[in-house]
């Protein structure tokens, strides 16, 4: 049996985006052999889900989670890297220049994925390394931490689509509904 796709969703502190890119992630795969998995690139390792990003989702999703730092490791482990801003992207390529094949933003993968059609799977995530589009602010998930509910639910709005767009490619399926 073949290794699972490793995905890791980053942002700064692990505590808002990229958790809610896991979650959401998780429950649209279903049971497809792909694993989720988030970090931060400034993350404190073992803060909680932030509560204005966890009131966004199904209740209770996120209670056990924690966050954790993007370490050599963690990145290492991962076949594909997926940031919440080009900040971050540009921050991970800065320290890990050897993993540019696999790190890009949410969005970005959204758009580069659109123009590689009838690809799924590792084969789509390989393809994307070499084929990208460039990253633009529209491709970024706007930062909603200590800016209130309703940018959460813009966040998670943004996510959501993205991820829509995505993980069925990921796991060559249809999206499971919530």
């Amino acid at each position: 049996m073949s290794e699972p796709l490793r995905v890791l969703f980053v942002c700064t502190a692990n505590i808002c985006r990229s958790p809610t890119m896991e979650l959401l992630a998780r429950e649209l795969a279903g049971d497809a052999d792909v694993a989720f998995s988030s970090a931060g690139t400034h993350a404190r390792d073992g803060d909680p889900f932030n509560p204005d990003m966890a009131a966004t989702l199904r209740p209770g999703i996120g209670d056990a989670f924690r966050s954790r730092r993007a370490t050599r490791a963690v990145l290492a482990d991962a076949d594909l890297v997926l940031t919440a801003e080009d900040v971050h992207r540009r921050h991970l390529l800065d320290d890990h220049p050897q993993l540019h094949r696999k790190v890009f933003t949410l969005g970005q993968f959204a758009a580069t994925i659109a123009e590689l059609p009838g690809l799924e799977g590792r084969e789509l995530v390989e393809a994307a390394g070499r084929r990208r589009a460039a990253p633009v602010p529209e491709h970024d998930v706007a930062d909603p931490y200590r800016r209130g509910s309703a940018a959460a639910e813009a966040a998670t709005g943004t996510i959501t689509d993205m991820l829509h767009a995505i993980v069925p490619r990921l796991t060559a399926s249809q999206p499971q509904e919530g």
